[in-house]
């Protein structure tokens, strides 16, 4: 094996995410700062040390401060923004931790680690374009630090740039021959453009050196199944089995093959293996369990055998509050919410403190529309977990729902105060109130406050949904309220919820025949049935002229919803106009 290569994007964008001040010959420190025209050195010097002190002591709000009065005294150091950089990113402010290292690439285009920081941001960000253009930059001026190039491949093949990034890594196989890291990332660029036969050929080089790793063996075998050769696949993983038996890593990629090649009876045999295997971790395994619950098909065709695999599991890892919540979790995916429930309460019997399985609880009665126990219950994790912003919202949501409208707001007050500057979270705060606003039918809040939230953000679509959904109900400003709810089934077409509003906003408008075909189709695709839905059909149908069906779709609703008990005087009208 000749000279490896070393690092890959991800460890490079972990180092520069870790880097301190500590190391002068790799951040920089007060000697290099760039010096503005004019301005007290002897006091910017004092000031800055005072900043880096107080960041070494982990008082990161404080040494912003002293930060900030350095960028004041001397707007041209590089070596200020880029300290106040790492301390937003720390925190996990990207939008600042962009701007500050943007300012510091300005000031310092020559600097490695500026860059390296700045292109991680971008990369956190899911910005891959601009990420890859400050790694293009450290390439070029720093065309020794080969590491960098790799990166800089990686990024190509993420970003489906494959023929750029193919360059790079022939490139780098050219210099050092078959190796561990430019061969392996060449291969994998070469398998994402589906180029699976000249993956094949570099993988088969590479088990002429390893024959026995895991990691190039478990790539031909993904290979041979992406050309559909899924029986030299599994010769591959059997070879392996027999080597060693008990090797974690070939069961889970195993389990990930036959998952994905849907031979779910081989699977279930070879899960309980992997269960009592103590080389697999409990991390590995709830990864492993999370993917199956993922997969609705399997979960559907073998759930008892799924529920007596998690039963085993939970004997393995006694009280493990993660690891009781994936039987729940399975139980929610099969649509058996009532029993969910009831698993959920028996573990927070047992362990009261288990947050999890309370927020999992109250979310299954919110899906159940059991919102005398979604109150109840939110009540009592709202006060036990008092910092829980989705414990009061649940909270709120509940009490709405049983008419206790002062209930529902003094929570979203107390979470309002928990989301902080948090513009998600401070628009779910706006989306609530406003719905228990239209809900106590003062609907001049209402939509005073869906205005406020729009004007937050115009893209949300579930305050788009909303808006649009009560204002057909009031029927006002009918035609805005098409143009949004259109506006959210363009970026969301098979959200059923969605597309309903929608039909409903042209049921108002007069499109009688438009709303028929979006709820026909709702109601045909959609697995879960809605009360809504069938409630609204009804309308529809009745505006056809057509009761029978009408009433047929009320009394639906009515078997879905029994409070619907306003519809038994629609299907009486409708029976009296035949």
């Amino acid at each position: 094996m000749k000279k490896r290569l070393l690092l890959n994007i991800w460890v490079i964008i972990l180092i520069v995410s870790s880097i301190t001040s500590c190391n002068k010959k790799i951040t920089p420190a007060i000697n290099d700062i760039t010096r503005g025209k004019e301005y007290d050195s002897a006091v910017f010097d004092y000031v800055f040390v005072e900043a880096v002190k107080q960041k070494l002591m982990g008082n990161n709000g404080e040494a912003l401060k002293y930060f900030e009065q350095c960028a004041k005294l001397n707007p041209s150091s590089d070596a200020v923004y880029y300290q106040m950089a790492q301390i937003v990113l720390s925190g996990g402010d990207l939008k600042n931790g962009k701007k500050f290292a943007r300012k510091a690439v300005e000031i310092q285009p020559d600097n490695l680690w500026y860059l390296m920081m700045l292109s991680g941001v971008y990369y956190q960000e899911r910005n891959l374009d601009s990420a890859i253009v400050y790694y293009q930059m450290a390439v070029e001026k720093y065309p020794e630090k080969e590491e960098l190039l790799l990166a800089l491949g990686n990024l190509y093949s993420e970003n489906e740039k494959y023929d750029k990034a193919g360059i790079i890594f022939n490139r780098l196989d050219n210099k050092y021959g078959i190796n561990e890291t430019s061969t392996l990332a060449n291969v994998r660029n070469l398998i994402r453009s589906g180029k699976y036969s000249e993956a094949q050929v570099l993988v088969e080089k590479l088990l002429r050196d390893f024959p026995d790793e895991l990691l190039y063996n478990g790539l031909l075998a993904e290979i041979y199944r992406q050309k559909g050769e899924n029986g030299k696949a599994m010769e591959v993983y059997n070879m392996l089995l027999e080597r060693n038996p008990d090797s974690p890593e070939t069961l889970l990629s195993l389990c990930d093959f036959l998952i994905s090649d849907k031979k779910y009876d081989d699977l279930i045999q070879l899960i309980n293996t992997v269960i009592i295997n103590e080389k697999v971790t409990r991390e590995d395994k709830i990864s492993l369990f999370a993917k199956i619950l993922e997969t609705q098909d399997l979960v559907k065709i073998k759930e008892k055998e799924l529920t007596m695999s998690l039963m085993i599991l939970e004997a393995e890892y006694n009280n493990d509050g993660i690891i009781e919540l994936l039987r729940p979790e399975l139980l929610i995916k099969v649509n058996k919410l009532k029993e969910a429930g009831e698993r959920l309460e028996e573990i927070i019997a047992k362990r009261p403190e288990n947050y999890f399985a309370w927020e999992k609880l109250l979310l299954v009665y919110l899906d159940e529309k059991d919102y005398k126990n979604l109150e109840k219950r939110g009540a009592e994790c709202a006060l036990k977990f008092n910092r829980s912003f989705i414990a009061k919202m649940l909270y709120a949501a509940g009490a709405t729902e049983n008419g206790n409208y002062d209930t529902a707001l003094e929570e979203v007050r107390k979470a309002e105060i928990l989301a902080g500057d948090n513009e998600e979270m401070l628009l779910q705060v706006l989306s609530t109130r406003a719905d228990i606003y239209y809900k106590m039918k003062d609907f001049e809040k209402a939509f005073e406050t869906f205005e406020n939230a729009m004007n937050s953000n115009k893209d949300d679509l579930t305050i788009l949904n909303n808006y649009a959904y009560y204002l057909a109900e009031q029927n006002l400003k009918l035609k805005e309220a098409e143009e949004m709810a259109k506006k959210v089934i363009e970026k969301e077409k098979d959200n059923y919820t969605f597309l309903d509003t929608y039909a409903w906003v042209l049921y108002k408008r007069g499109k009688i025949k438009e709303a028929e075909k979006i709820m026909q189709s709702v109601i045909s695709r959609s697995e879960k049935s809605d009360a809504e839905f069938y409630e609204h059909m009804g309308f529809i149908k009745r505006k056809r002229n057509n009761c029978n069906e009408a009433v047929l779709n009320w009394k639906k609703a009515i078997e879905l919803d029994s409070s619907k008990t306003e519809l038994l005087n629609e299907i009486e009208k409708c029976r009296g106009k035949r």
